[in-house]
């Protein structure tokens, strides 16, 4: 669900929430000032704002001075974006999905977005897995999709997004935001996350092999690992990876998890798709 906010309410009256883009703008001041405080409190040379829908928080970006994209999906936003900014030169605009647009490489993003519901974890899995270079995220979600990112081993909340996400940044939950905070309001809470990246973050290569275990190992949460595997690895080839055939996916540690990984790259690369380097 996109979510933005604007003090004059001319740019959210002319531009029309649509179901199909999940647009719900965001009017709570104390959140727009955490978001925008935390995305500008960052080294990077550049913003990289996505879904900026009527601009109002993408002006309080540009005000900073520094070069910003903006990315959006829907033709209305960004025509309106356009009339908004276009005499700004360091606003730049992509219309496009954020899944997959393409982006122009530099230096490391300050990346802010108030993410579609039902494209905030292919968003997230693609800043995180290729090659796109960030100081930091700050990135709201459904709250259920905050508490996965946070989720700890043995909890209902953790699995492959939690894995991934914690081996890759460190993670703050600035707010937490109910359904009045948004116009039209939504039916769930959202929060909002800060990702800082790790020193000792795994590969590119090793993020994506990461997720093909992960995926495998989480099919069934009820289910050990051994019987989420059978057919492609033992028992015996489990344990020399030191993943404990009998347990199940949702106790084993973020640490753990990729050290497994890298072992299965070495010694059984057949598991993993041909892609892979």
């Amino acid at each position: 669900m996109v979510r933005w906010h604007v003090s004059d309410p001319s740019p959210i009256a002319r531009l029309r929430p649509k179901k199909a883009f999940g647009q719900n703008f965001l009017v709570n001041e104390g959140a727009i000032a955490t978001i925008v405080g935390a995305a500008l409190a960052t080294q990077a040379s550049r913003l990289l704002e996505i879904g900026p829908g009527p601009g109002v928080l993408t002006e309080r970006l540009l005000a900073d001075g520094r070069p910003l994209w903006a990315v959006d999906l829907d033709p209305e936003a960004c025509e309106l974006l356009q009339g908004r900014f276009a005499d700004q030169t360091h606003f730049h605009l992509l219309q496009g999905d954020a899944v997959r647009i393409g982006l122009p490489e530099g230096e490391a993003w300050s990346v802010v977005g108030n993410l579609p519901y039902n494209a905030a974890t292919p968003i997230l899995a693609r800043l995180l897995t290729e090659d796109i270079a960030w100081e930091r995220m700050v990135l709201m979600f459904q709250l259920e999709v905050a508490q996965k990112l946070m989720g700890v081993p043995g909890t209902k909340a953790y699995g492959p997004l939690s894995v991934l996400a914690q081996l890759c940044a460190r993670l703050t939950r600035l707010v937490k935001l109910g359904p009045g905070s948004f116009r039209p309001a939504p039916k769930v809470d959202s929060a909002v996350v800060q990702f800082e990246p790790r020193a000792d973050a795994p590969s590119l290569a090793e993020r994506r092999a990461l997720l093909t275990v992960l995926h495998r190992s989480f099919a069934h949460r009820r289910k050990t690992l051994a019987n989420n595997w059978q057919g492609t690895l033992s028992a015996e080839a489990l344990s020399g990876v030191g993943l404990v055939s009998s347990l199940r996916a949702e106790v084993i540690t973020p640490a753990a998890w990729l050290l497994a990984t890298r072992k299965l790259l070495l010694h059984h690369p057949e598991v993993f798709p041909s892609q892979l380097p």
